[in-house]
């Protein structure tokens, strides 16, 4: 593999996505340091990864004018993300994440997720999906991407993700759980790639339906991920397995599989399901080793995305082709990175400003 894999066409590829968008608020204990905010969450985070691999990506959401919001719309336009269907009526508040990191007795990071302000004790606003009388109208006005993704189910969601299949795209679909079996179910047999998490879902077996995914990927943390296909080219007899590589240096595996993902996303999505369903068994093998090498890079830094905020592409491309050679050094750069931000103080005021519990409490005294 070389730094080809980067590349993408000069008409750039696009992305659609509807799910999870969130603020995170990345807090590591072990230092002083102020509250990292950046925009989060599972689709939130595939579609930001993607603009910064050069695709044109348009999350399908509805951000209101809270103040998570503001913070979350800074950070996507930091990184190109298309907003233009970012804020449908009804409007809502947005999902917010604390995430806490800090070191175990043997040195190893700890991550843990809360979504209860420690101001106010009030619970943080949860996901709100498109309504699905919206998304049947935005349909009707959308550019045809080569993916769509999504990782919340509604009928919104999959109206959105019927449209763009009929149109060429790709479906991609990750789960987090089952909740409304019946949508599950059409998502399943919607979708063409399908990811997920073995920790969270265990007892899903798609290969037994009549007609489902044509990729369908289970990740296992340090334990790597296996995949069967039934793509004509590159078809498997049962699961195959690719071990996880090893970081460079391990300080938070959030959002390492949303790494994975976007990885995955932009080797094979490239020419919508056209190219997809032409793929050889050896470019399938380079992206599923070329998401594994990303989130293995991403472990090297604190939040879901902290990598894109400390070092530059060109550097990326470096540690990544040495990831994929297994010629591995530690990141002597990160470590310097990380002495530093333990200067300054951490600003409680901040997460004041993202709850609205605690503003309004503020602005009534």
């Amino acid at each position: 593999m070389n730094g080809t894999i980067f590349d993408v066409a000069k008409l750039r590829p696009s992305i659609i996505g509807t799910g999870l968008i969130a603020l995170d608020v990345v807090i590591n204990e072990d230092v002083r340091a102020s509250p990292r905010l950046w925009a989060g969450g599972t689709c939130g985070n595939v579609l930001t990864i993607l603009s910064y691999l050069n695709w044109q990506s348009f999350p399908i959401a509805r951000f209101g004018e809270d103040k998570a919001a503001q913070l979350v719309r800074h950070d996507l336009q930091k990184w190109g993300v298309c907003l233009d269907w970012s804020s449908l009526e009804p409007k809502g508040e947005t999902p917010i994440f604390l995430h806490y990191i800090q070191k175990n007795a043997f040195g190893n990071p700890v991550h843990r997720f809360v979504r209860v302000c420690p101001q106010c004790g009030t619970t943080y606003p949860g996901y709100k999906p498109v309504h699905a009388t919206v998304a049947a109208d935005i349909a009707t006005h959308l550019m045809v991407p080569q993916v769509f993704f999504l990782d919340r189910l509604s009928r919104g969601a999959l109206t959105l993700a019927q449209s763009c299949a009929n149109q060429g795209a790709i479906i991609v679909f990750e789960p987090s759980g089952i909740k409304e079996e019946n949508l599950f179910n059409e998502a399943m047999a919607l979708a063409h790639i399908v990811k997920y998490s073995q920790e969270r879902l265990v007892n899903i077996d798609a290969f037994n339906r009549s007609s489902g995914p044509l990729l369908e990927i289970r990740t296992m943390g340090g334990a790597g991920l296996a995949y069967r296909s039934r793509i004509e080219k590159c078809s498997t007899n049962g699961w195959q397995h690719i071990d996880a590589y090893p970081a460079m240096m391990l300080r938070d595996s959030a959002g390492a599989g949303d790494w994975c993902t976007a990885g995955i996303i932009h080797t094979v999505g490239r020419g919508g399901i056209a190219e997809f369903c032409l793929m050889t068994p050896e470019k399938l093998y380079e992206a599923l080793c070329f998401g594994q090498a990303l989130a293995a890079w991403n472990c090297g830094f604190e939040g879901a995305r902290g990598g894109m905020y400390e070092v530059s592409k060109e550097v990326l491309q470096l540690e990544i082709k040495s990831i994929l050679d297994r010629h591995l050094e530690p990141r002597l750069a990160s470590i310097e990175r990380l002495l530093e931000t333990t200067d300054g103080e951490p600003d409680s005021d901040v997460l004041q400003e993202i709850c609205l519990t605690c503003r309004c409490s503020r602005d009534e005294m």
